[in-house]
């Protein structure tokens, strides 16, 4: 039944992917937020199942970028070994400030991987042969799927790119779900709840920290080569801290502990963003609000939110299983 559940939810995502060319005329909104999805449930792979409030997401998103860039400007990669490369290089960042980060806790945790993000971004800033510099990769390509020479799925237009990058997102929804549902998902809950016990038990905290970082890297670096084939350009924002906070704030707003919850948060963010800003140069300022609106009274985000009305629209429901509850005792 547990099973059951959690596929619903990869089902949801997939239905999300379907509707999005209804909801919205311009594809390359489409798709943006899907990749800002992915990079949101990379992040809650670190926050809401692990307990790790990571500032660093930026770093991978940034890496991602300019990996896949270089590989396709340099190497004439084919789409999917960019892609490939940008996971990989995004893991192994991630590995390194994870290995460092995780020395850490609370504050100090945060402090660390907020210095990592600046650090990395300098370090773009400077590395202008490599990154572009301040005006980043520039002329980047978007090749189409193909397999020994035959084209599989063009990306040449918006839409036709929205559609390879929703099938990977649902990919790597299901993917991501099959590990939080996994025994590693299960002893990441534990170390998020109490980490003293699960290392009394006997768990190895910072191997399954790593590999949190590690997964979460792999997921945003993606994240990041999706965004830069989409644009054409790797830019340094893309590496910057508000990429860290952009990423962050998604998560927090849909709500931790749910992979489907960084959907919601992702697609609020970016849809309620881009209408605001068309409106009121100042939107960030509603969206401040509405942050402490979530902090205040929304703990679980829209995605507790949902939950919340679904189960005041089944009074019904909730009734017989308190019944059955009591009988049970």
């Amino acid at each position: 039944m547990k099973h059951i559940v959690h596929f619903r939810f990869t089902l949801l995502a997939a239905l999300v992917a379907l509707l999005l060319p209804l909801c919205v005329s311009s594809g390359t909104l489409a798709t943006e937020v899907l990749i800002y999805a992915l990079a949101a449930l990379g992040c809650n792979l670190l926050l809401g199942y692990t307990g790790l409030m990571s500032f660093g997401q930026g770093i991978f998103f940034g890496v991602g970028s300019y990996a896949t860039g270089l590989a396709l400007l340099h190497l004439k990669a084919p789409l999917l070994l960019s892609l490939l490369i940008a996971m990989l290089i995004g893991a192994l960042v991630a590995l390194l400030v994870g290995w460092f980060s995780i020395r850490q806790r609370g504050t100090y945790f945060v402090m660390l991987t907020l210095a990592f993000a600046q650090m990395f971004y300098f370090l773009a800033y400077t590395m202008k042969d490599v990154t572009g510099g301040d005006n980043g990769l520039l002329d980047i390509p978007r090749p189409s799927l193909s397999f020994f020479g035959q084209t599989l799925l063009p990306t040449s237009t918006s839409w036709q790119y929205y559609t390879f990058v929703a099938v990977l997102f649902v990919l790597v929804f299901w993917l991501l779900q099959r590990v939080v549902d996994s025994v590693l998902g299960r002893t990441l809950l534990a170390v998020r709840d109490n980490e003293a016990r699960a290392s009394a038990v006997g768990y190895d905290i910072t191997l399954l920290k790593l590999a949190a970082f590690v997964i979460s890297g792999a997921v945003t670096g993606l994240a990041g080569g999706l965004h830069a084939m989409m644009t054409g350009v790797a830019p340094l924002s893309n590496i910057e801290y508000h990429t860290s906070e952009s990423i962050l704030i998604m998560t927090v707003i849909g709500g931790t502990g749910n992979l489907f919850a960084s959907v919601l948060g992702a697609s609020f963010y970016v849809l309620v963003g881009n209408w605001l800003s068309s409106l009121w140069p100042r939107w960030l300022m509603l969206l401040g609000f509405l942050l402490i609106g979530v902090s205040l009274y929304m703990h679980k985000g829209l995605f507790g939110l949902a939950q919340s009305l679904l189960r005041k629209l089944q009074p019904g429901k909730n009734q017989s299983a308190a019944a059955a509850i009591k009988e049970n005792h």
